[in-house]
């Protein structure tokens, strides 16, 4: 199986998908900075598959926009944007990096 990078977005204060979320993905150069891989919103279920078929080895950043997510409903927010930064090691793998979501908390985790 090839190296690829899917997530998954829970409104978790509805308990129900969080669909047309904008998630960017960038890979952290090694010299500092980082360059634009994709970028992509999040279905009716809350899910994407996000940049190519196999990541090569480095670290990621994942960026979702969950100040204009909640704009679009009409909630303040304390957090405009969630960053995960993680690592990519097994070029192999499947990678998954869900994330949680409320006006003032989010947690995410290694999903499989």
């Amino acid at each position: 199986m090839t190296s690829h990078l899917t997530t998954h977005v829970l409104d978790a204060t509805s308990g129900a998908p969080a669909a047309n979320v904008v998630v960017s993905l960038a890979r952290h150069l090694p010299g500092g900075g980082t360059e634009g891989v994709a970028q992509g919103f999040t279905d009716a279920d809350g899910r994407l598959a996000l940049g190519p078929e196999r990541l090569d080895a480095g670290m990621y950043a994942l960026t979702f926009g969950t100040g204009a997510w909640f704009a679009d409903r009409g909630i303040p927010t304390f957090y405009p944007l969630v960053t995960v930064t993680f690592t990519v090691e097994d070029t192999d793998r499947h990678y998954h990096v869900p994330l949680l979501l409320s006006p003032f908390a989010y947690s995410t985790y290694r999903g499989s």
